[in-house]
C-alpha cells in the first residue's frame, strides 16, 4: 500500500513509525511532516486543510490510504473530500468532527444519549455568562467553543480566573474559537483517556493512557497541549474501561448513527473517574498528542492493520494484541511555553540516542537547517520508551531526555506521579 498521513507533530511521527513497521506499507509520504519524520518517509509540502489540494496529491502519488492525524483538516472536511473523490481514509467526516470541533455539540449529543458529563451551560454574549459564573462559584470550568489547539480550557479554581477567562474569550483570545462559551461544573476525580476504534456500526477499544497538562512539575501551573503521558492508566481499570464503553461511548455512537452522521475514526474520551464511575470531560476525534506517543510505541506494527479495518468497516472482524508493557514519553518543550518561547535553537545528541522497538525519540515541532536539528515550535520532542513495568519505562525515557543536548529546552522530571 501508499500511505499518505497528514500532519507535522510528534502525534504523526509515531503513527508514521508504527505504520512503518508494517510489511504491507509499501512507501510512505507524511505531509508536511518534520525533521525526524523525514528521516524515516518522504515527506511533502501540502495545504493539509485544503480538501481539494489533498486530493489530488493522493490521486498523483497513486495513493491508497489516507491517515489523518490532526483535527483542523477533520473539522475542515478533508476526509469528506477525499471519500467523494473514492480514495480509503482514516478519519471522521466534518459532521462527526463537531465532537471534537464544537463543546456545545458534543453536550447536545451526551444529553440525547444519557452519557454522564458535567452540568453546563452556553453563553454567546459575556454579561449573561459573568452572571451564571456569579451565582455557581469556583471552582468552575470555562471552555472556548471551538478549536483552540488544546489551550481553550480554563479550569477556574476562583470567581476572578472564571471572570478573566470569559473576557479573554469573548475578547477574542482564541480566535473564532471563543464566539461561544460553555460554562461547566467542576468535576472531581483523576482524569484518564480511552481510545476507541469506530467503523460507523462497530467500536473497538485500543487502550488506555494518562497525560500530563499543566506546565509544572506536581501538576502545577498553565496548561498546554501536554507534557507527558503514559499507557495504560491504572485509574482506568477492566471495569471501569467496560463501563465507560456501554455507558458513553456506544450511546454516542448509536446517537451519531441516528443523526445520519456516523463515526468513523479513532475517538478520544477524556474521562473523569471518581468511585469507579467514568463521566466524560471531553471527545477529541483524533488520537491524544502526547497519548498516541505510548500508544503507537505499545501497540507498534498492527497500528496499521487496525486502522484500516476501522476505515473498510471491519472492526467486528479485529482485535488488539496486546503486550503486557508500559510506555512512558517526556515532552522536551522550549522555555517560555506554553507562552512566548524563541525558535530555531540548535539540538544535539539525537544520533547517540538509541531507536528500536523500546526507544525512541519523536519528533513534535523540529526542521532540518544547515544540517542541524532545529527547534520549530513549543513542544519539540517526544523522548519515549517501553519496559516491563511504568518504573523501568521511566528510567529509560529520563536516561535519553539526559543525552539530548538542548540548553534552550525543559521538561518536567515528575512524569507518571500519580501511577508511581
Amino acid at each position: 500500500m501508499n500511505i499518505l498521513i497528514l500532519g507535522s507533530g510528534g502525534r504523526e511521527h509515531s503513527l508514521a513509525w508504527a505504520v512503518m513497521q508494517n510489511p504491507k506499507c509499501d512507501r510512505l509520504i507524511v505531509a508536511p511532516g518534520n525533521a525526524g519524520i523525514a528521516q524515516i518517509a518522504d515527506c511533502a509540502a501540502l495545504d493539509i486543510e485544503n480538501g481539494g489540494a489533498v486530493v489530488s496529491f493522493a490521486e498523483e502519488n497513486a495513493i491508497d490510504f489516507v491517515i489523518v492525524g490532526p483535527e483542523a483538516p477533520l473539522a475542515a472536511g478533508v476526509a469528506d473530500r477525499l471519500r467523494e473523490a473514492g480514495v480509503l481514509v482514516f478519519g471522521p467526516s466534518a459532521d462527526a468532527a463537531q465532537l471534537e470541533a464544537s463543546k456545545s455539540f458534543t453536550k447536545e449529543i451526551c444529553d440525547a444519549s444519557n452519557a454522564p458529563t458535567a452540568a453546563y451551560a452556553r453563553f454567546t454574549e459575556a454579561e449573561p455568562a459573568k452572571v451564571y459564573i456569579r451565582e455557581q462559584g469556583a471552582p468552575i470550568v470555562v471552555k472556548a467553543d471551538g478549536l483552540a489547539a488544546g489551550k481553550g480550557v480554563i479550569v477556574a479554581m476562583d470567581e476572578k480566573t472564571a471572570l478573566d477567562a470569559i473576557d479573554d474569550m469573548f475578547g477574542g483570545a482564541f480566535g473564532g474559537a471563543g464566539a461561544e462559551v460553555v460554562i461547566e461544573e467542576f468535576m472531581e476525580g483523576e482524569e484518564a483517556s480511552l481510545f476507541v476504534l469506530c467503523d460507523g456500526e462497530d467500536i473497538l477499544s485500543i487502550g488506555t493512557a494518562q497525560d500530563h497538562k499543566r506546565v509544572g512539575e506536581g501538576d502545577t501551573g498553565l496548561n498546554t497541549g501536554g507534557m507527558g503521558a503514559y499507557s495504560p492508566a491504572p485509574v482506568l481499570s477492566t471495569e471501569i474501561e467496560a463501563r465507560a464503553m456501554e455507558e458513553i461511548v456506544r450511546p454516542t455512537m448509536a446517537e451519531m448513527k441516528r443523526r445520519g452522521m456516523p463515526f468513523q475514526g479513532v475517538l478520544y474520551a477524556g474521562l473523569m473517574i471518581k468511585d469507579d464511575q467514568p463521566r466524560l470531560v471531553e471527545y477529541n476525534v483524533r488520537f491524544g498528542d502526547p497519548e498516541c506517543q505510548v500508544l503507537m510505541m505499545r501497540l507498534g506494527a498492527q497500528v496499521l492493520d487496525l486502522l484500516h479495518a476501522a476505515a473498510e468497516g471491519r472492526l467486528s472482524e479485529t482485535q488488539v494484541n496486546w503486550a503486557n508493557d508500559h510506555a512512558m514519553t517526556v515532552v522536551m518543550a522550549a522555555q517560555g511555553y506554553p507562552g512566548s518561547y524563541e525558535k530555531g535553537t540548535a539540538i544535539r545528541g539525537l544520533d547517540a540516542l538509541p531507536e528500536d522497538s523500546s526507544n525512541m525519540v519523536f519528533h513534535a515541532g523540529t526542521k532540518t537547517s544547515e544540517g542541524q536539528v532545529q527547534a520549530a515550535g513549543g513542544r519539540v520532542l517526544n523522548v519515549t520508551a517501553r519496559g516491563e513495568t511504568l518504573q523501568k519505562a521511566r528510567d529509560r525515557a529520563y536516561a535519553m531526555v539526559e543525552g539530548v543536548d538542548w540548553p534552550e529546552g525543559f521538561y518536567r522530571r515528575d512524569i507518571g506521579w500519580r501511577a508511581l
